[in-house]
């Protein structure tokens, strides 16, 4: 297995039987964007609990079938970018642990989603968006559905709260708008209450300025990104997902103190990644 310095490459999770392809799609284009490596990381996960070598004649097919798709994966990877380089790892244990262990020499980590229900996706064993999510101390991308390409200008939508987390977020989604060239949509959600309707004005004013404050040091280091400011108004997952419908990527904190916690990995972040309908990229803090 090739080591690479820390964050020098992407790694993508590669499912053993479900379609990888827009996940790989998207990480191949950004891995060419950043002219960094691919790994692919695909798991077997031994067929008995025991912590000795598995060579039955199942767990033989097993490793034998995961070489093989792996093998399609790469070179599906080159004939879409050739000069995009690219691995792959046929590793042995549980995916949630192997892919988690994989993130920590990695720019991000990429994954597919099936938009299973909260319940399911809690409840499903071979489910890893909600696990590495957590985990993972790389930003984790999730692709769900293809990127919305026809809109123009192309644009990426970033959440923030003022919380730590909203902050690592802001700066990877300027990062990516100036990589693609895209245009940059920076929303905050407010939740207005009954006790502070005669001050509504007041709370408005408060996120117009946590906006300003937020984008002003990021707008000077990328100045080619055309940036807007917007204060939405309801549910952070239902008004956040409402801004990026048309968008490359939606960007979110998680782990923060501000108001998209409530969960492990945040409420709104669950929610998005069961809403949104564009790759959701969540950033830890730091």
């Amino acid at each position: 297995m090739t080591i690479h310095p820390a964050g020098s490459h992407i790694v993508v999770g590669i499912d053993p039987v479900r379609d990888w392809h827009l996940a790989l799609a998207w990480a191949a284009d950004e891995a060419q964007r950043r002219r960094l490596p691919l790994r692919l990381v695909l798991a077997v996960p031994p067929q008995h609990d025991t912590h000795h070598v598995d060579d039955t004649p199942g767990q033989t097919a097993l490793r034998q079938a995961g070489s093989d798709r792996l093998e399609q994966a790469c070179n599906w990877v080159r004939d879409r970018h050739p000069e995009v380089s690219v691995t792959g790892d046929l590793l042995g244990g549980f995916p949630v642990p192997v892919l988690g262990a994989s993130a920590r020499e990695a720019r991000m980590i990429v994954l597919g989603s099936r938009h299973l229900s909260r319940t399911a996706e809690f409840f499903s064993a071979g489910s890893l968006v909600v696990p590495i999510t957590a985990q993972a101390h790389c930003p984790v991308v999730v692709v769900g559905d293809a990127e919305h390409i026809s809109q123009q200008p192309p644009y990426v939508v970033a959440g923030i709260d003022g919380s730590a987390s909203a902050t690592a977020a802001l700066a990877f989604a300027f990062d990516e708008a100036d990589l693609r060239g895209a245009a940059l949509r920076v929303a905050c959600v407010w939740q207005p209450s009954l006790i502070m309707l005669d001050d509504e004005e007041v709370a408005l004013q408060a996120q117009r300025t946590l906006l300003s404050e937020a984008t002003a040091g990021l707008s000077e280091k990328y100045p080619d990104v055309h940036v807007t400011h917007e204060v939405l108004t309801g549910h952070p997952v239902e008004e956040l997902a409402r801004a990026a419908e048309h968008a490359l990527a939606v960007v979110v904190g998680r782990r923060g103190r501000g108001g998209y916690t409530g969960m492990r990995i945040g409420s709104v972040v669950h929610g998005l990644l069961h809403r949104a309908h564009c790759p959701v990229i969540t950033v830890p803090t730091g």
